[in-house]
């Protein structure tokens, strides 16, 4: 398995290009813009790229996702409480930030537990609400994509609309500080990190 770390857009959010190196199949995550150049990518590197998936529907993670879509006829998929958002450009933010009004409607309505099947991949959505009330975590293997939720050496803010802290920090430590030590750390900005290193010094876990 290939993750490709992208700082993409005018807000540099993490898009995730992940693919099987074996059979090619991919998705892309967190799309935050320059979606010609994202699929100048995946088009060069002959991806077979099924789904755009969402951890959150905050305008500065899905600014690209119009064009992505467009471009590569994939499928759009997000945490089913945060559908509404996505529609929003009002409740998305987009309305008010540089890339002016994204309003999508997905694809596909995503749920806690749901495993999609990419490749020889094995995709576990894990619902995480706090930064948002459908922000969701992304297992593959032992990586897991936490979006919004949790940073290195930090977490989401929560005072936007949907978010609730008490919900974040529940979420961080219910549900992803379950793992091991080891699991890779694949946040929505900033730098990567593990769960054994935010257990331990991530001060907002403390």
């Amino acid at each position: 398995m290939e993750i490709i770390r992208v700082p993409a857009g005018v807000y540099a959010a993490n898009c995730y290009i992940i693919y099987s190196k074996t059979t090619k199949d991919g998705i892309i995550v967190d799309p935050g813009g320059d979606a010609d150049d994202l699929s100048s990518y995946i088009k060069r590197n002959d991806l077979n790229i099924k789904h755009i998936i969402l951890t959150h529907g905050h305008g500065d993670h899905i600014g690209g996702v119009i064009g992505l879509k467009a471009s590569l006829g994939a499928t759009v998929m997000i945490h089913e409480e945060d559908k509404d958002m996505l529609m929003d450009g009002e409740k998305n933010l987009s309305t008010s930030m540089a890339m002016g009004k994204v309003e999508v409607e997905p694809d596909v309505l995503l749920k806690d537990g749901d495993i999609i099947e990419i490749g020889d991949l094995k995709v576990e959505i894990i619902h995480t609400p706090g930064h948002t009330k459908g922000g969701i975590c992304i297992k593959i293997g032992e990586n897991i994509i936490t979006g919004d939720t949790l940073f290195a050496g930090s977490i989401g803010r929560t005072d936007l609309f949907g978010g609730d802290y008490d919900s974040i920090i529940k979420s961080i430590k219910e549900k992803l500080m379950i793992y091991p030590d080891e699991v890779q750390v694949f946040p929505g900005h900033g730098t990567p990190s593990t769960i054994g290193r935010e257990r331990v010094s991530n001060p907002f876990l403390r």
